[in-house]
């Protein structure tokens, strides 16, 4: 997959102007931005939750390299900014150590009383943790190198922050004087002692973030009753043992899925709104979504097979259930795992994705069709546990027309990498499970991106179109704010409590591998922060960690078995903990890549089919993992 992915990079690179790759000189359009997010972006709107509207101006978005801005119309349609936004500002000559800003080694030190940075829930008064670090990309261009502030912890929905920034030293331990910026008027109850600035924005509602995605979810399913969806079998393949140990059939075919895009819904399409409608309507036709299953050995009538949902890696597709690992666990626990593809990150849309990296305006595509998936896998659920669905056909059935299936059992969700971070958002709107496991996940890819060795080919896709320094970090800001609908960053304040209307509570097991080349453990950590995941202890043996106060913030799995949501690190023993700032850890002083380690386990896999399969976490350590 990534040879084609660099093959499609390389042809998109081969095909720029040569006046892409100077950089951008002068003042760029992401600076007039700045500090970001800011309330300054949005006006008063009595008809949204947050009683706010975004509003960024026609021309006011960063332009590619061929002077093409990137459209606000989208951006404008949003109630708020993301509850994982970066916060972004520039502060000349400024030193995090002299400043004693928190490192994302030492998060606890933003709660400091001294804290030179704060962020601040006006609705509470309460202070919200964080990390900041300058933009390593822009480490050789002071003028393009902003402040980034990351929460740690989702921000609330529907919310108003307000940042501080005070007493902020260069590298001399002097002062920075204040800011050549005017406070507004609303904030004037802020000390002014050693004040550089403070600005406030407000986050997007609840319905903001994942109105959309349930519109659509109650729509098709009100729509399909209580009927099993439309489906078409296509070619069912029976293995010999000697072709397959572990598979003994496999299934493939479409689900009849209401479509919510329009055109055919392949990549560049967009949700489908009728005139004056705020909320996606239903196009009138169908996606076909493709599905891939496979019924492991030693299932029968007798003993049925557990039912689970497979959501594939970045860029990938269904048949990632074909992977070793996944067989092992489908073949020892009785698993029918069935898969169909995130389109709008799925293999399909490769080009279209590299593509979009020279210009953005195209962006939306990628979370409208992504919500399209997210109602596809929910489809194929239900095809999957409905009575009148799979174990109907005779693809599922064995010679005397009984069901290999275990309807009654339920059915469960298993995801990786991407599947582990879109995942999240699945699982926070699915009806017909409450149990999950997301594999080597995470949450905000605004985050993420950067510090992903498998966003390299992106990025340099990026310093071509956009090469400032300054606008790429806007970029990842204003991405997210769409993005949000599309990932679990979105959904995380009601994944696991808080449900969503006509939502169960669900329970999520998250694996995460320590020193993870492609998902940022630190990212997986805020969302466990966030959804309230516990922490099996020692999560690491003593040396391993480079944090002042590791896990800083997460709770802990006090006795076993717990019933509850847990976060489990696995060590591989190879890998060393990632750079500390926004950097891919690239280097091969940091080890092999672990990302595919936890999966591959057998003592993961056993406790991964003991909480789908029971709610409980077992400790299948007795220390750190492995």
């Amino acid at each position: 997959m990534w040879r084609r992915i660099l093959l499609v990079v390389l042809v998109a690179l081969t095909g720029a102007a040569p006046s892409v790759v100077a950089r951008a000189a002068g003042r760029s359009v992401g600076e007039g931005l700045l500090p970001f997010p800011s309330d300054r972006f949005t006006v008063a709107d009595r008809s949204s939750p947050t009683g706010r509207r975004v509003n960024f101006a026609a021309g006011a978005l960063p332009a590619n390299a061929s002077g093409v801005h990137i459209d606000p119309a989208e951006w404008n349609r949003q109630d708020g900014f993301s509850p994982g936004t970066p916060i972004l500002v520039h502060v000349p000559g400024l030193d995090p150590v002299a400043s004693g800003i928190a490192p994302v080694t030492d998060i606890g030190r933003s709660l400091a009383p001294d804290s030179p940075i704060l962020l601040v829930d006006t609705r509470t008064g309460q202070r919200t943790p964080y990390w900041a670090e300058l933009d390593a990309h822009a480490a050789d261009r002071p003028d393009r190198q902003l402040l980034i502030i990351r929460p740690a912890v989702a921000l609330h929905e529907a919310t108003r922050y307000v940042v501080v920034l005070r007493n902020l030293r260069d590298r001399t331990g002097a002062v920075i004087p204040a800011a050549d910026r005017s406070v507004p008027s609303r904030l004037a109850w802020i000390p002014r002692h050693r004040l550089y600035t403070a600005w406030d924005f407000t986050v997007a509602s609840a319905a903001g973030l994942t109105g959309r995605v349930l519109r659509m979810r109650d729509d098709a399913f009100d729509g399909l009753r209580r009927a099993a969806p439309a489906f078409t079998v296509g070619a069912v393949t029976d293995f010999t043992v000697e072709q397959d140990a572990r598979i003994a059939r496999q299934v493939r075919g479409t689900i009849a899925v209401p479509s919510y895009l329009t055109g055919a819904g392949g990549p560049g399409s967009r949700l489908n709104f009728a005139a004056g409608e705020q909320l996606p309507t239903a196009s009138g036709g169908t996606y076909p979504a493709e599905f891939v299953c496979n019924i492991p050995r030693g299932v029968s009538a007798e003993r049925p097979a557990h039912l689970s949902l497979y959501g594939h890696g970045l860029l990938g597709s269904p048949t990632e259930i074909n992977a070793g690992n996944v067989k092992d666990m489908a073949q020892r626990y009785g698993f029918l795992f069935c898969a169909t593809s995130w389109i709008g990150l799925s293999a399909a849309d490769v080009p279209f994705v590299a593509g979009v990296w020279s210009d953005l305006s195209a962006f939306p595509s990628v979370p409208d069709r992504l919500q399209q998936s997210f109602l596809n896998f929910l489809f194929l659920g239900r095809a999957m546990v409905s009575a009148g669905g799979f174990a109907a056909n005779p693809a599922f059935q064995d010679g005397q027309g009984r069901s290999l299936l275990d309807r009654r059992g339920g059915l469960y969700y298993d995801g990786n990498s991407q599947g582990g971070i879109n995942g999240g958002a699945l699982t926070a709107i699915a009806q017909d499970w409450t149990r999950a496991v997301l594999g080597v996940p995470a949450m905000n890819y605004s985050t993420l991106l950067q510090r992903s060795t498998a966003f390299a080919p992106f990025q340099r896709l990026l310093d071509q179109s956009y090469p400032d320094e300054a606008d790429q970090q806007v970029i990842f800001g204003l991405l997210q704010m769409l993005w949000d609908r599309g990932e679990a960053n979105g959904y995380a304040r009601h994944l696991t409590s808080r449900p969503l209307p006509g939502t169960p509570v669900h329970q999520v097991l998250m694996h995460v591998a320590f020193g993870d080349h492609q998902v940022s453990p630190a990212a997986a950590q805020v969302q466990a922060r966030t959804i309230g995941a516990r922490l099996h202890r020692p999560a690491l043996a003593p040396g391993w960690s480079d944090e002042v106060v590791p896990f800083w913030g997460i709770g802990t799995v006090r006795s076993y078995p717990y019933r509850g949501s847990a976060l489990v690190v696995w060590n591989s023993g190879e890998a060393y903990a990632p750079p500390p700032t926004n950097l891919a850890p690239s280097d091969p002083k940091y080890g092999p890549d672990p990302h595919e380690f936890p999966r591959a386990q057998a003592a993961a896999q056993l406790q991964k089919a003991t909480f789908l399969l029971t709610g409980k976490v077992i400790d299948v350590c007795g220390g750190p993992c492995p």
